[in-house]
């Protein structure tokens, strides 16, 4: 089975999981996503975690071996300047 390319990984996410914002960065094994989606307003990290990991489904476990992820509602993004990177470690966790 290939590795999936960011690309790849950035529209099995939006496939199942409405985002306002979606960056995939990766190598095909490791991958670092900055998600911002309304889905997750009153949720807690893990469980926003829980709801990509829904999204993935099968593939989390068969094709994309390692994802880090920053996971906002939209008001959050905007509160840190809407670019994310101001807030943004540059280091996957």
């Amino acid at each position: 089975m290939s590795e999936p390319t960011p690309q790849q990984v950035r529209e099995f996410i939006a496939a199942g999981l409405a985002c306002e914002h979606l960056e995939v960065e990766g190598d095909g094994r490791h991958f670092f996503a900055t998600i911002v989606s309304d889905a997750f307003a009153g949720k807690s990290r893990v469980a926003r975690h829980q709801q990509v990991y829904a999204a993935l489904g099968d593939r989390m476990r068969e094709q994309i071996h390692a994802l880090s992820m920053k996971t906002l509602t939209p008001v959050e993004w905007s509160a840190q300047g809407a670019d994310g990177r101001s807030a943004q470690a540059h280091h996957p966790h």
